[in-house]
């Protein structure tokens, strides 16, 4: 009897201790989802409008690229919410020192001090480095937009200002210099988007937001500190490495992690 009873001790302790690892796993795959502002959102980078109180928080520690800072180096957490003409996020930084080397927006941004949020308008994943399918965009520190758009004729990489998409605004916080209050809404594109427009057609349009829909998301923080290169590439979600690498997100839309809005 006592070895039953051991046996299904034994058993029910491994059961147990599974459940709470599939658990801790099934939470950091869990899709996000964005609930709906009530009235108006103001981009001034105060926070103070009554529908940030509906989000909830989220973090932003996934190590991407270089070994992970510490919290007073960087750390980062972000709300989102969406309305019918946009999404909308609310951002947290703690960086100690903010640096922005590069004067053109479209020249090296990945290794200044930016935001990049990611976003795949119908979650469909795939390639998007040379193309519109998914957009990564870099929220340089002067609230300028970049992304890689298609090829120039001659086959080199072409740099492409999308202010138009966002609107950015920040501010350090008042009671904590190292604090930045980051606010942004952000209008989405979906793979037809084009920055040619043929002679009397309409350029490309934002796509019109609904309870239900759900996206491709991801956001990430390009941390300097007055190095030549970025030293910390911090991202939202836990990305699968290839050959080592977890730098994908710019590449391919499949690690991007879903976002669907609900009410």
């Amino acid at each position: 009897m006592n070895r039953v009873f051991n046996f299904l001790s034994i058993l029910i302790i491994s059961i147990t201790s599974n459940a709470h690892a599939l658990d801790k796993g099934d939470i950091e795959k869990r899709p996000l989802t964005a609930k709906q502002v009530i009235g108006d959102i103001r981009i001034n980078g105060l926070a103070d409008d009554t529908s940030w109180q509906r989000a909830t928080w989220q973090p932003i520690d996934k190590l991407i690229l270089g070994d992970m800072p510490s919290k007073a180096d960087f750390s980062g957490r972000f709300k989102v919410m969406w309305d019918a003409q946009q999404l909308y996020l609310l951002v947290e930084i703690t960086d100690d020192i903010l640096f922005d080397q590069h004067a053109d927006p479209r020249h090296l941004y990945w290794d200044d001090d930016c935001l990049e949020i990611f976003i795949d308008e119908d979650a469909s994943g795939g390639n998007h480095q040379f193309n519109y399918n998914a957009f990564a965009y870099h929220v340089a520190l002067d609230n300028q937009s970049v992304d890689i758009g298609e090829k120039n004729a001659d086959g080199s990489d072409n740099f492409v200002l999308l202010n138009d998409h966002i609107t950015s605004s920040w501010r350090r916080s008042e009671t904590s210099p190292n604090k930045v209050i980051w606010e942004m809404s952000v209008r989405v594109y979906n793979d037809s988007f084009s920055l040619d427009t043929p002679l009397g057609e309409k350029p490309s349009q934002p796509v019109s937001l609904f309870a239900g829909k759900v996206l491709g998301f991801m956001l990430a923080y390009c941390d300097n500190d007055g190095s030549k290169e970025r030293e910390h590439f911090i991202g939202s979600v836990d990305i699968e490495a290839v050959n080592g690498n977890k730098n994908l997100g710019y590449i391919t839309a499949d690690v991007f992690q879903k976002l669907t809005l609900v009410n």
